[in-house]
């Protein structure tokens, strides 16, 4: 295989591959190629000679005692009386090589052998490709739309390969059209599909909503605030747990940030999906009265499983939200299946609270006149 070498150089420069593993792919390509001409029960290998640039490709014949059972195969094995009427020198153990030159085997080994050269190429590419979106998967990417099939599944071009987002991983109302840029979540890498790596995209996952807040938000990307728990209902609502791991920093406040810029960017990129930002707590009582927001909630108790959550008499329509949205994100975020009771006896505490209020600000009022 003269200038093999040279060729081998060319294609890691091209494919920016490394140039020992096309070495390497070139090796298993050979002698994938010999069995196939020669036989699937040989021994062959390949021996690369850098200063003549060159690949040797042989079979090898390996000598064994005289009464070995393995001279029996009479193809990969040698009696050591009959190896030493070709050399004096070679003893059990050592080979005998016979050079192959697959040429003279016809101009179909010849096709064959560069077949087996594309595709160990092709797997090396694709390998390169694994490692590079294997670091990305759970994070975001973004690329050009080529196609939306009639089926509403959308290719993305995304620099050297495709990816593709299923309808069902789409935002409900959203159209794409060819030439669309499209941020979405790397969800996983197919290595199984028959055309190669397949890349394939969301935009409904939680873990969306958690990259976009990390892209809008310094502090998340840096871990001084962390994103304990994320529930969505894509299109139409989210609720977000935060926790500050410094004293000095709000997470509410500064995730939402003034006026609300951050968290309304990060909604109009989920199509005006809103979103509730919370205080994580380790304790399960409050944690899930905080995601009951904006429902005014009395009490909780946790049993098993479940969550029994008290509200304020007039508060039940909020705890539940339209068409359930609330209590059902409450439950994905916590974890817990919620029960709600309105307790009546609550309006009445609440009117106490405010008349004391009342009577404490008239006495203020009189005494300093």
């Amino acid at each position: 295989m003269e200038k093999i070498l040279d060729i081998a150089d060319s294609i890691a420069y091209e494919k920016s591959l490394n140039p020992k593993d096309v070495k390497e792919g070139i090796k298993v390509a050979l002698i994938k190629s010999a069995q196939r001409a020669i036989g699937a029960e040989l021994f062959f290998d390949v021996e690369f000679e850098d200063d003549k640039r060159r690949a040797r490709l042989y079979q090898k014949v390996l000598i064994v005692a005289d009464d070995d059972p393995l001279v029996e195969d009479g193809k990969n094995y040698i009696n050591v009386s009959e190896a030493k009427t070709i050399d004096e020198g070679l003893d059990i153990g050592d080979e005998l090589r016979y050079d192959i030159n697959l040429e003279e085997y016809g101009r179909n080994i010849v096709n064959i052998m560069h077949k087996e050269l594309e595709n160990e190429i092709q797997k090396l590419i694709e390998g390169e490709i694994y490692k590079k979106y294997s670091k990305k998967e759970g994070k975001i990417v973004s690329g050009q739309v080529v196609r939306v099939d009639n089926d509403g599944n959308t290719f993305i071009e995304i620099d050297e390969i495709r990816a593709l987002m299923p309808r069902k991983n789409r935002i409900k109302g959203e159209n794409f059209k060819v030439g669309n840029v499209v941020k979405a979540v790397l969800k996983t890498i197919d290595t199984n599909s028959k055309k190669g790596i397949g890349l394939e995209l969301t935009r409904t996952s939680p873990k969306f909503l958690e990259e976009l807040m990390g892209l809008e938000v310094p502090e998340i990307a840096d871990g001084i605030i962390e994103i304990k728990k994320c529930a969505r209902i894509p299109g139409e609502r989210a609720k977000l747990a935060l926790s500050s791991n410094s004293p000095r920093v709000d997470a509410i406040g500064t995730a939402v940030g003034v006026k609300g810029v951050r968290i309304n960017s990060v909604s109009k990129e989920l199509k005006n999906e809103n979103i509730d930002v919370i205080e994580y707590s380790e304790v399960p009582e409050l944690f899930v009265s905080r995601a009951m927001s904006p429902a005014a909630v009395k009490g909780v108790v946790i049993k098993g499983d479940t969550a029994i959550v008290s509200v304020f008499e007039g508060q039940k329509s909020k705890a539940i939200g339209k068409s359930g949205i609330n209590i059902r994100l409450a439950s994905m975020l916590t974890g817990y299946q919620i029960e709600l009771v309105e307790e009546a006896g609550a309006i009445e505490a609440t009117e106490v609270e405010e008349k004391k209020h009342t009577s404490s600000k008239a006495a203020l009022e009189a005494l300093f006149g």
